[in-house]
């Protein structure tokens, strides 16, 4: 299958001014994220959307050319990831690269490595009609058990009624890390959004599935980094 691999890397980050390109464990964020991409697709295969000029230097000196310049209305807070991977896909139709799916990766994600997407593309390719598959973690706030919602009275009530006194007979409940994206580039088209009726999911376990988006965050991967490339002395 041919895949197109796009990297979002805005340079506007307000919670942590720089995110992408902060040094984590010694590299940039967006290397791990680039390195991760580059254990399964050639570089032609893989595309940094920016419009930072910033991350564009700090991306060419990993090694990857940045084939063209986010538009600055695409960068804005209110711009979505479907205009984004819309935009990233007129530009390589125009190069005669025409992707049956998109793998989206953020760069958020450090501690999503190759072999995550090499599991994640075998089960996509294991399913036919597919809109999208996308990594997930199983969530500990389950709205069956410790999520709750103000009723029209002021009073708290679970979020999904239930019945259950441990949260361990729960049903599990699946939040989207943001690690991994697949996307069929014909639903993206039908459906002209990334609401998609068929959604399957990839699981990854808690501690590999960190999303930076705070200094803490930052904190707890390079711990777990460094617990990790420990335990393989």
């Amino acid at each position: 299958m041919n895949y197109l691999v796009i990297i979002p890397a805005r340079g506007g980050s307000k919670g942590v001014p720089g995110k992408n390109i902060r040094l984590l464990n010694g590299k940039p964020l967006i290397q791990y994220t680039i390195e991760a991409a580059q254990e399964v697709f050639p570089n032609d295969s893989i595309c940094v959307s920016t419009d930072s000029h910033e991350i564009k230097s700090c991306v060419e000196k990993i090694g990857l050319n940045v084939p063209f310049m986010r538009p600055l209305e695409l960068a804005t807070d209110e711009a979505g990831s479907f205009e984004v991977l819309q935009h990233a896909l007129r530009f390589f139709s125009q190069m005669g690269h025409n992707p049956e799916a998109i793998i989206l990766l953020q760069p958020t994600s450090p501690l999503r490595t190759g072999k995550h997407i090499k599991e994640a593309i075998k089960i996509y390719e294991s399913h036919n009609k597919l809109d999208m598959l996308v990594s997930v973690c199983e969530t500990k706030s389950n709205p069956y058990f410790s999520l709750f919602e103000e009723n029209g009275d002021g009073f708290l009530i679970k979020s999904k009624a239930s019945n259950f006194t441990r949260r361990q007979d729960c049903p599990k409940v699946w939040e989207y890390n943001g690690a991994i994206y697949i996307i069929s580039v014909e639903s993206l088209r039908i459906y002209n959004s990334l609401a998609f009726p068929n959604v399957k999911k990839y699981v990854m376990p808690e501690a590999e599935s960190v999303d930076i988006d705070s200094l803490e965050d930052f904190y707890l991967a390079e711990i777990i980094m460094k617990n990790t490339n420990k335990s393989k002395i």
